[in-house]
């Protein structure tokens, strides 16, 4: 396989550029998954954005980068009202993200020069402290932003989150997924599943109904425990997930609906402008 390849997750069966992106097109949501400080990443994503709009041109971005609350400002920039700088400052990037801007610019710009709709997908920082610490019947319903409890996380969702934060150590105390001392960052996860869920089903809800492409880190979308899961909850189904894959690392049936091969870390360090060691 190259850079650029497709296959399916599981079987490693090898899917065709045009024909993964026609299915994803007829899906209610698309899903793409990151590592945070991947260039390589965003260009993919901003790639198959591009690759999406070959299929339709009703695409909302939404990013988990953003509250929800900052939306305005998203519009602002996408209608050409803002400079660079004034964008990143007037979105808090510094604030609500901080990793380096150049990371995702080349989505942002992908955005504004097509006029692709930005939306925020996040919520305010504290409220995911106050569900993991409180439940949500612990929060106070105005203080909720408006979105809904999340549904129930299935033990294979919690074995994901057990796994990818460390798995059972003596210094652990949760030593099994099902251990409630598990239970609070379990809550605080599907905080964020489930914000993300609520604004892509609130903007599919709407009129218009667009094709609604989710910016999102991936171990919220790896075998649909987390934010498919919830948008399936809200009555969204059949979001595709798709998500880039490192050759060598392990893939598993059901991890997403297809991934697609990034390039070798050599490739990647030249085409950041990085020299390797």
């Amino acid at each position: 396989m190259r850079a650029g390849d497709w296959f399916e997750p599981g079987s490693g069966a090898a899917m065709r550029h045009e024909a993964v992106l026609a299915r994803a097109a007829g899906a209610p949501a698309v899903l793409l998954g990151e590592t945070h400080d991947r260039a390589d990443i965003h260009r993919w994503q901003a790639h198959v954005i591009a690759g999406l709009m070959a299929h339709r041109r009703d695409i909302v971005v939404g990013f988990e980068m953003f509250p929800a609350r900052l939306t305005p400002v998203l519009a602002e920039w996408v209608a050409g009202g803002l400079d660079e700088a004034g964008f990143l400052e007037r979105a808090e990037w510094r604030q609500v993200w901080n990793f380096d801007p150049e990371l995702y610019m080349p989505i942002f710009r992908l955005c504004r020069d097509f006029g692709l709709e930005m939306i925020g997908l996040n919520c305010r920082r504290g409220l995911v402290s106050e569900v993991g610490k409180l439940g949500w019947e612990g929060v106070p319903e105005p203080e909720r932003e408006g979105l809904t409890p999340a549904c129930a996380a299935s033990p294979d969702y919690r074995r994901f989150l057990f796994e990818i934060t460390g798995g059972p150590h003596p210094d652990r105390t949760a030593q099994t997924p099902d251990d409630p001392a598990f239970d609070r960052f379990v809550r605080a996860q599907q905080t964020w599943d489930r914000a993300f869920a609520c604004r892509i089903a609130a903007r599919l809800n709407e009129p218009d109904k667009p094709l609604v492409v989710g910016i999102i880190g991936r171990g919220h979308l790896e075998y649909r425990g987390g934010t498919p899961a919830q948008l399936e909850d809200l009555g969204v189904a059949g979001a595709a997930v798709l998500l880039p894959h490192d050759l060598g690392r392990p893939h598993a049936a059901g991890q997403a609906d297809a991934v697609c091969v990034m390039p070798q870390a050599a490739e990647r360090d030249i085409a950041t402008g990085r020299q390797s060691a």
